[in-house]
């Protein structure tokens, strides 16, 4: 046995190998003497008779080498020698060293965090069964691409379509729950009784809701998400069959959700509950509040689908012409739904970080050829005392590994640490929107991409070497002696790289500051009101007690008097939806005394108090705000905004005139009583649309938003806010407490965090192309010493060698430029529609990023100039 152990042992080659080469050393000496004895019996000199026998026996390191195989597994005696011969290598450079493995991690970390979102976002599969096979189905208007469905119209199109297996439909919500501790909001969507079936999603624990327990007068139960499961129940398996308050109504719990499971629009929804179509808005087809959610039936394409419910639409708008003219149909798949806002913006970052990585392994390549191009005195001697060029070629390759497996490392640890700082530049309501990034972390996809990253760069830094040097011509690497001549080939490749990299790092910048200069234009666009000192907060009253408008009003009115009355307060007011919201919550109106034809004048309906506007300090144009008379009992009046003034009343004065629904029924006709400036509804990058603004008390709602400017601090006066409305009901909700400004300035948080991201891809991208830059025109001078010395003794001035060095990265940086201007023109037109008031090809921020990176690459290359002009002539010939 023990026999055996030594033998395997030796055969591995990994032990005993001090003894084995000294028994190698003590045979090849024995060999030489042997024959050097026989020379000199034959009547030569001592050193003669030496040297002539150590040139009989050949090359000794190939017949030690060939020993060396033959005694051993060659693959891994190699490898391990090589690797130590790398890693003294690297060691020995440590600068060469840190600097590609910063470099590569830049890169990689950059990449493969933003496919980490991309993964989440895109290529993860929807946790549904079979959710290829799901599609939204909406109305389609030419306001809005995609419009909410009418209750209405949505039973006609589940009767009527050839290509659905199911079609359910969901609408927002919200209710109070009641709790131990008191009144809390709850966020809730509304479904249909099959919404979780056509979904393929089976509760973990309980059952879904029954065939028909979304009609009207059927029972109310409710379905839990997991987290609120855990939250409010402590996950106890007993909750199925409580009965929870919600809005004062009670609900019997039928079911808890899976872990997994997310639903994007629905955001942190936390109760799920039959939408039993018993208001008056669903018992109207005018009215748009559903969202369809479909499964196709096999074989049906989403393009058939779409021509399927078009061709429904068309057949409805015949049938009724009042409610349906112009409705047509649009059918997407439900993942392009839910992530189809962030879909380019991805893929743009994505891009970016490519551009990143490809710029990093543009310049670890470089530092590689100019490493190699330094050893080709080196491997040339290898080559001749008899190592082969495979097995140069392996130390190349293990070098290579080594570099890339540091870098991978730290940039995959970069990564997982750029995710969770990109994460928190996202806010928590537009986090709520995308639950899929809720689990973003290093899962299998992109450790796979890392990999994948990994292997590439290994291979593209194995061959960069060998590209340079030409391992069957060692006589001529022996015989080289002009680091001038040698070095040709590399700095006119080299010198391409880095016209590359500037090209790249020219499309980044203009990225950069073209979303830079976006979101600045975004931050200043006029909004119609100041919104410094506004506090803000939503009130939720409770649907039992205040089913009478009556009830509400008087709520309303209270709180407006007690808030008022606050220390520090100077107005307050209300509305129903805050401004920089989003467009939406329309109204159809028609002019009385205009001609009309049917067509749909679709403008955002507010309502508001009468001391809203004086609140918010938007300005008057004409006629006169709401009073307190301006109530149930008065004539309906109503302020409309600038827009709509424009629109349709042009060049006439609209105060006077009257508006009413589309059939001008008596008790909707109202009269224009003042003009307001434009109030932004929408989101800073929305257009204005017309706008209609209605008394609150004539047509209260039980949630809406109370407006108050402070004198102060608007932070200090949140807590009285919320004190004061549970002071007047405590059965009343708020949510959302926070300021006007935050308000607004959450509107251009995205646009924020791209240009944030870019900017930062852009700052790197510049750093690693001027050290690209720098490396280049400093090997360049190394190899022109003694070209420049020879200038210089011939009487050449400092500036002129100056200029020699200025004017070859001067070129290398226009030819970058130039390529690289024309290239972002490009890449900045295929994403548009991420820009807000700039164009693609804006000429100040093309001038701009061209005067960036000159500065940057006139001081990159300066350095290597000066040092070329401070050349000594004597020494440069004489090192030569």
């Amino acid at each position: 046995m023990k026999r055996l152990r030594a033998a395997l042992l030796r055969l591995t080659g990994l032990f005993g190998k001090q003894s084995r080469e000294r028994e190698l050393a003590d045979e090849l000496e024995a060999h030489v003497q042997m024959h050097t004895d026989d020379n000199i019996r034959a009547g030569m000199e001592p050193a003669q008779a030496r040297r002539k026998a150590m040139l009989g026996l050949g090359s000794m390191e190939a017949t030690r080498q060939a020993y060396r195989e033959r005694s051993t597994v060659p693959l891994i005696e190699n490898t391990m020698q090589d690797l130590r011969f790398a890693l003294r290598q690297l060691r020995k450079h440590l600068g060469f060293t840190c600097t590609a493995i910063l470099m590569l991690a830049l890169g990689m970390g950059a990449s493969v965090a933003m496919f980490a979102f991309v993964d989440a976002a895109l290529i993860k599969p929807l946790p549904y069964q079979n959710p290829t096979r799901l599609v939204e189905a909406t109305e389609s208007i030419a306001l809005f691409g995609r419009a909410n469905l009418s209750h209405l119209d949505y039973l006609d199109w589940k009767r009527l379509n050839e290509v659905f297996s199911s079609l359910d439909v969901y609408t927002g919500s919200g209710f109070l729950l009641n709790t131990p501790t008191g009144t809390e909001p709850v966020p809730a969507l509304k479904v249909t009784d099959g919404f979780f079936r056509t979904l393929g999603v089976v509760p973990m624990l309980g059952r879904d809701f029954y065939a028909g327990e979304d009609r009207p007068g059927a029972s109310r139960t409710a379905i839990l998400s997991y987290a609120s499961w855990q939250r409010r129940f402590g996950g106890n398996r007993d909750t199925i069959g409580k009965t929870v308050s919600l809005g004062g109504n009670p609900y019997v719990i039928v079911g808890v959700l899976p872990k997994e499971f997310h639903f994007a629009p629905g955001g942190r929804t936390e109760f799920w509950v039959t939408d039993h179509a018993d208001d008056s808005c669903e018992k109207r087809r005018s009215c748009h509040n559903l969202v369809g959610v479909a499964r196709l039936k096999d074989g049906v394409s989403i393009e058939a689908a779409l021509a399927n419910m078009q061709s429904i639409a068309k057949q409805l708008e015949l049938q009724y012409p009042g409610d349906n003219r112009g409705q047509g149909a649009s059918v997407i798949s439900l993942s392009e739904a839910f992530t189809g806002d962030v879909q380019p913006i991805l893929l743009m970052l994505l891009g970016g970080a490519g551009l990143l990585l490809l710029i990093a392994c543009v310049n670890v390549s470089s530092l590689l050829l100019v490493r190699s191009e330094n050893r080709r005195r080196e491997i040339a001697v290898r080559g001749a005392l008899g190592a082969s060029p495979a097995r140069l070629v392996r130390q190349f390759i293990t070098e290579s590994l080594v570099l890339v497996a540091a870098g991978s490392a730290l940039g995959v640890a970069a990564a997982d640490g750029a995710m969770h700082l990109l994460v928190s530049l996202i806010s928590q309501d537009q986090m709520s929107n995308m639950p899929f990034l809720l689990g973003l972390g290093m899962n299998r996809h992109v450790l796979a991409f890392a990999a994948v990253v990994a292997l590439l760069a290994a291979i593209l830094f194995s061959l960069t070497p060998l590209i340079r040097l030409r391992l069957n011509a060692v006589q001529e690497g022996l015989a080289d002696g002009s680091r001038g001549s040698a070095g040709t080939v590399w700095r006119r490749f080299g010198a391409n790289l880095v016209a590359v990299e500037l090209a790249m790092t020219v499309v980044l910048l203009v990225g950069a500051g073209l979303l830079g200069k976006s979101l600045y234009r975004l931050m200043q666009v006029n909004i119609g009101f100041q919104p410094d000192h506004l506090a803000t907060i939503h009130v939720v009253l409770p649907e039992v007690g205040y089913e009478k408008n009556e009830k509400v009003e008087a709520f309303a009115a209270e709180a407006l008097a007690k808030t008022s009355a606050l220390p520090g307060v100077r107005s307050a007011g209300i509305i129903n939806i805050l401004p920089v919201s989003s467009n939406g919550n329309t109204d159809w109106i028609r002019f009385v005394g205009k001609p009309y034809h049917g067509e749909h004048n679709e403008v955002n309906q507010r309502d508001a108090s009468p001391d809203y506007f004086k609140t918010i300090e938007a300005k008057l144009l004409a006629g006169r705000y709401f009073t307190n008379d301006d109530d149930a009992a008065r004539p309906l009046a109503v302020i409309i905004n600038q827009s709509l003034a424009k629109r349709y009343f042009p060049g006439e004065n609209p105060i006077g005139k009257k508006i009413g629904d589309d059939d001008l029924t008596p008790n909707s006709i109202k009269q224009i009583v003042g003009v307001v400036a434009d109030v932004r509804d929408g989101s800073l990058d929305s257009q204005l649309m017309p706008a209609v603004y209605y008394p609150f008390s004539q047509d209260p709602d039980t949630f809406f938003a109370l407006v108050v400017r402070t004198s102060q601090t608007e932070q200090s006066i949140l807590p009285l806010l919320t004190a004061t409305i549970h002071q007047i009901d405590p059965r009343a909700g708020t949510v959302d407490q926070g300021t006007m400004a935050e308000h607004v300035s959450a509107s251009g948080n995205l646009h924020r965090s791209i240009a944030w991201v870019v900017g930062g891809f852009a700052a790197l991208a510049l750093l690693l192309s001027i050290v690209g830059l720098y490396g280049v025109i400093a090997y360049s001078v190394s190899q022109r010493t003694r070209e420049i010395g020879v200038r210089m003794a011939l009487g050449a001035q400092r500036g002129t060698v100056y200029r020699l060095i200025l004017t070859e990265a001067g070129w290398l940086t226009m030819i970058g430029m130039g390529v690289g201007l024309v290239s972002a023109i490009g890449a900045a037109t295929l994403v548009s529609n991420l820009l807000f008031g700039i164009r693609a090809w804006d000429p100040p921020t093309l001038a701009g990023a061209a005067a960036l990176l000159s500065i940057a690459a006139l001081a990159g290359s300066y350095l290597p100039a000066r040092r070329a002009a401070s050349v000594n002539p004597v020494e440069a010939l004489r090192i030569e």
